[in-house]
């Protein structure tokens, strides 16, 4: 992928510093990070297994297609990934993409409707409080994500960006993060970008902690999520 080249002198925190103190307490933070997310997304995917059934059984029997949703995102580095969550919308939704673009309620180069006519009547319910991206735990048990992080963009998202939206790919995306506590669609896409620079500059065990303990909070309002 070209955009690759561009992410690979930014990678994860800059553990190519030359003070050592700093290199060992980001080393550290990094272990301390991916053995959270290994225990958490485990512990998580064990205790909400009952509801994966339910969520699986609702999107089957309300709508023609299969129970999640695959794509392709662009993770830490540049490396794209497989994607799944659980379906939110009709089968045709990617090709009535183009019937809608003049419909886009967002700036940059995302596309995000409130009312969109593609969103089916479980998929309302689900994307309201999050609940269609609970398979993502698995893309943190595997390493492709973190609990905390950039939420991770497709490639044509990607192919939009400048060098300072680049930046957020140089840490591994997450499936919570600053902007989705924070206001979630109801902030403008320059808002995005900031927060999870601001997070870049942050990031560390307390700051993950703080977003983590948000989240809860934030899902229950569903507020800005559309």
């Amino acid at each position: 992928m070209a955009q690759t080249s561009r992410v690979t002198d930014i990678y994860e925190l800059s553990p190519q510093t030359s003070i050592p103190a700093v290199r060992l307490i980001r080393r550290r933070y990094r272990y301390a990070k991916r053995f959270l997310d290994i225990l958490s997304s485990a512990l998580f995917l064990l205790l909400l297994l009952p509801g994966f059934l339910i969520i699986a059984l609702c999107v089957r029997l309300t709508s023609k297609g299969p129970v999640f949703y695959k794509s392709r995102r662009v993770g830490l580095g540049g490396k794209e990934f497989g994607f799944v969550k659980f379906r939110s919308m009709y089968m045709d939704a990617d090709r009535r993409l183009g019937e809608l673009a003049n419909l886009n309620e967002k700036d940059g180069p995302i596309f995000k409707m409130k009312d969109d006519p593609r969103v089916t009547r479980v998929g309302r319910f689900l994307r309201k409080y999050s609940l269609d991206e609970l398979p993502q735990l698995l893309h943190v048990l595997t390493g492709e994500m973190s609990l905390v992080g950039p939420r991770p963009p497709l490639l044509r998202e990607v192919q939009c960006y400048d060098d300072q939206c680049m930046i957020r790919l140089s840490v591994k995306p997450g499936i919570t993060c600053y902007w989705q506590v924070m206001g979630r669609s109801s902030l403008t896409f320059e808002q995005w970008m900031e927060l999870d620079r601001k997070y870049i500059d942050e990031m560390g065990f307390w700051t993950d902690l703080g977003i983590l303990l948000k989240t809860p909070a934030a899902v229950l309002r569903g507020s800005g999520a559309y």
